[in-house]
C-alpha cells in the first residue's frame, strides 16, 4: 500500500486521539472514585449491623433498668404499707413481724438500688457507644456523598473531552484516504493502529527494531506504508526516524 507521507503523519494524530478516547471512555464508565464508593458501601453495611447490635444492647439495658425501677416502686409501696400497719399494730408479735419484713424489704431495696446504679452506668456507656457508631456512619455517608460528587464531576469532564476528541477524530479521519484509514482502523481495533518510528524504536509498542528489520524499513520508499515487525502497527516515518 502506498500513501502520501503527509497522510501517514495524520495517523499519529488519529492514534493520539484514539488513546485519549479510550482513556476517557474508561474514566466515564469507571471513574477512579468507584472502587472507594463500593468499599464505603460495603463498610456501611457492616457499620449498620454494628449499630443495630449496639442499639439492641442499649435497649436491653433500658428494659432491665425499667424492670428494676418497677421492683423498687413495688418495694417502696410494700414498705409504706408495712410502716402504716406497724404504726397501728397493738399486737407485739404482729409488730415484730412487720419490723422483720421492713428490714428484709430495706435490704431488698438496697440491692435493687445498687443494681440500678450499675445499670445506669452501663446504659450511659451503651448510649455513648450508639452515638459513636452513629457518628461513624454519618462520616461514612458524608465521605460517600463527597466521592459521588467527585465521580460525577470526573465523568462530566471525561464526557466533555470525549465529545471534543470524537469531533477532532472525525475531522482528521475525513482527510485520510479511505484505504489507509481502513488499514489503520483494522489495526486500531486490536491495539494501537500507528506509531512514530523515532530513531530505531516504534513508539506504538516501545520496542527497538532489530537491525535487519530497521534496514528494510529505511529502504522503503517514503510513500510506502510500512508496518512494525514487532506489533504490526503502521510505522510513520518523519525526520525523527533517521
Amino acid at each position: 500500500m502506498n500513501a502520501d507521507p503527509a497522510d501517514q503523519r495524520k495517523l499519529l494524530d488519529l492514534a493520539d486521539l484514539d488513546a485519549r478516547i479510550r482513556r476517557d471512555e474508561h474514566v466515564s464508565g469507571n471513574p477512579p472514585q468507584s472502587a472507594q464508593v463500593r468499599e464505603l458501601l460495603s463498610q456501611r453495611t457492616a457499620l449498620a449491623h454494628e449499630l443495630a447490635s449496639r442499639a439492641n444492647a442499649r435497649d436491653d439495658l433500658k428494659a432491665e433498668l425499667t424492670r428494676v425501677e418497677s421492683d423498687v416502686a413495688v418495694v417502696d409501696a410494700r414498705m409504706a404499707r408495712d410502716s402504716e400497719r406497724l404504726a397501728t399494730a397493738t399486737n407485739p408479735k404482729q409488730a415484730q413481724g412487720f419490723e422483720s419484713e421492713l428490714a428484709s424489704l430495706a435490704r431488698r431495696k438496697s440491692d435493687l438500688e445498687d443494681a440500678e446504679l450499675v445499670l445506669m452506668e452501663q446504659l450511659e456507656a451503651a448510649d455513648a457507644a450508639v452515638a459513636e457508631q452513629e457518628a461513624t456512619i454519618a462520616d461514612a455517608n458524608a465521605r460517600g456523598a463527597e466521592l459521588s460528587s467527585e465521580a460525577k464531576r470526573v465523568v462530566a469532564e471525561a464526557t466533555e473531552r470525549l465529545e471534543a476528541s470524537r469531533r477532532d477524530r472525525s475531522a482528521i479521519a475525513g482527510g485520510i484516504p479511505a484505504d489507509l484509514l481502513a488499514a489503520y482502523d483494522r489495526l486500531a481495533s486490536r491495539g494501537i493502529g500507528a506509531g512514530l518510528l523515532r530513531g530505531s524504536a516504534c513508539e506504538a509498542c516501545r520496542m527497538v527494531l532489530p537491525p535487519n528489520d530497521l534496514a528494510v524499513v529505511r529502504r522503503a520508499q517514503t510513500d510506502e506504508v510500512v508496518f512494525c515487525p514487532e506489533c504490526g502497527a503502521i510505522l510513520v516515518r518523519t525526520e525523527e526516524s533517521r
